[in-house]
């Protein structure tokens, strides 16, 4: 399912008129990297290049352009001059969207989404429903999982795909690498089951259980009786989820503490490859 905020084909369908601004170069630091975009038309923006002012003037730029200004690049100190303090060079680059130009974002885009890391919820109770909406702000593909009719889980969240399912397990099983599962469904027993799961495959970004200590111990206890090797299965297990700090059992507490953990094991991976 794609996010509103994700289509550019509509966008450029309601704007066809329009500048692609690129963060071409960069010197230092600057609020995004080289290759971050945005297109800008006379009423409306598509992603953003960040910066505050430096967006701002990019805009400002990019609109007289469509009233028959120069496409000129700009070359932005981000010091005092222009209000902001990180201290960089950004170079921009414009272009006026045409047939040649849409096909490419629109084939980077589709490419992005293609990439993004899967994030499984197990449970679309209220704090599965919440994380789910969490998550669907995020650069990752979320899929709400559950074994009952739900209303929560018939919900049309925007960027959150839903699967109703007598055996979760399998969902488990044919998820790609470096996925992340989350899991606080109705029933204890169908918790293990998936968890277990998750964590023989080995190749998981995160395995996550929502629980108390008692629960935790309770996992621990049954994995070392039904499997060789359950104590080192036991070790990639989060539980309880969203960590410590925080002792706060409103659902959308948890689905932020949470999304942020599971961002950080999810991304992490690919912005390391990036860099090497």
């Amino acid at each position: 399912m794609r996010r509103a905020r994700d289509d550019i084909r509509a966008f450029l369908s309601r704007y066809p008129d329009c500048v692609a601004v690129e963060v071409a170069r960069v010197k230092g630091s600057a609020p995004r990297e080289a290759g971050a975009w945005m297109l800008v038309s006379r009423e409306g923006i598509f992603r953003t290049i960040g910066g505050g002012q430096l967006e701002y003037m990019a805009i400002d730029h990019a609109r007289k352009i469509l009233a028959g200004g120069s496409s000129d690049p700009m070359d932005v100190p981000l010091g005092p001059e222009i209000g902001q303090c990180c201290g960089g060079r950004v170079g921009l680059d414009f272009q006026r969207v045409d047939q040649g130009l849409t096909a490419e974002l629109i084939g980077r885009i589709d490419a992005e989404i293609a990439t993004r890391p899967h994030v499984y919820v197990f449970g679309a109770g209220h704090v599965g429903d919440a994380l789910a909406y969490a998550l669907s702000l995020a650069p990752v593909r979320v899929v709400l999982v559950d074994t009952r009719e739900s209303e929560l889980l018939a919900a049309d969240a925007p960027g959150v795909e839903t699967c109703l399912t007598a055996m979760p397990e399998q969902l488990v099983r044919s998820a790609p690498s470096g996925s992340a599962f989350i899991i606080l469904t109705y029933d204890h027993a169908l918790d293990f089951l998936i968890a277990t799961e998750a964590l023989q495959r080995g190749d998981a970004a995160y395995v996550g259980m929502i629980g108390s200590k008692t629960k935790k111990a309770t996992f621990r206890n049954w994995l070392k009786r039904e499997m060789d090797g359950g104590d080192a299965l036991f070790e990639n297990l989060v539980c309880p989820i969203g960590g410590a700090l925080v002792k706060d059992k409103r659902p959308e507490i948890i689905a932020a503490l949470v999304t942020a953990e599971v961002l950080s094991a999810v991304l992490a991976p690919a912005r390391a490859a990036q860099s090497s």
